[in-house]
């Protein structure tokens, strides 16, 4: 009698490790990060959008003043220090993004408007033109089937619980009216929110001192996005949207 019979009699399934097409038993796939590791990586990834599109443009441009660089060569070092980054989600995506093809173009007309008028005040109001496209846009996707805070939660919903977790959250999208209200909602506060910034931009840019304005424009930015977030915040725990 083998061990196979042995087995049987005994009720335990005797079962071959899968082979490859060589004979050889096949590697076990790997292991699905697990959420804690999903939500880590998330938050590399947004840190380092932090580190790279406001700390080192900010961080640039005071210190080339503080060393005795012109307002016009500052602005422009903090605004190329973008670029780099720009391209690197361009080339890890593998597509070409709207926004940072957007970004791109006003580094660009933005540095040939002031050396045409001689003014750094023309290129401070070059950030108030990208808040002002992302809050247009925003609110434009209202007018679409699912609107922006349903697109861009996808990314958050996935790392927090899943594959599976993300067709709940679609269902609940196609079956609940509430749902689909309140996603639109926050769409709508998150656009609105970007078209303000971009208004008290251009206020700022003509109203206070040059050297002022990348940190007054800065901690504008930062209050409005943490009022923007807190909304957001107290809002999905309210309305049980919370993951």
């Amino acid at each position: 009698m083998t061990a196979a019979d042995t087995g049987a009699q005994m009720g335990i399934a005797h079962r071959t490790p899968p082979r490859g097409p060589e004979g050889a038993a096949a590697e076990p796939a790997p292991p699905a990060p697990s959420a804690a590791n999903r939500t880590a990586a998330l938050r590399r990834r947004l840190a380092a959008q932090l580190l790279f599109e406001l700390v080192l443009p900010l961080g640039a441009y005071y210190g080339l003043r503080g060393a005795g660089a012109g307002q016009y060569l500052a602005m422009v070092v903090g605004g190329l220090l973008v670029l780099p980054w720009i391209g690197y989600g361009v080339v890890r995506q593998r597509r070409v993004e709207v926004v940072a093809v957007f970004t791109l173009t006003l580094v660009v007309a933005g540095t040939l408007l002031t050396l045409v008028t001689g003014s750094p005040r023309v290129l401070m109001v070059r950030d108030s033109w990208v808040t002002a496209t992302l809050g247009l846009w925003v609110l434009a996707t209202l007018l679409f089937r699912r609107p922006f805070m349903m697109t861009a939660s996808r990314g958050i919903v996935i790392a927090k619980v899943g594959e599976s977790g993300l067709a709940a959250w679609e269902e609940r999208w196609d079956a609940e009216p509430l749902f689909r209200h309140q996603l639109r909602l926050l769409t709508a506060v998150w656009g609105g929110g970007f078209l303000l910034d971009s208004a008290l931009r251009v206020v700022l840019a003509y109203t206070i001192p040059v050297d002022a304005f990348p940190l007054v424009s800065t901690v504008l930015w930062l209050a409005l996005l943490g009022a923007l977030i807190g909304f957001h915040n107290w809002y999905i725990t309210r309305n049980g949207l919370k993951l």
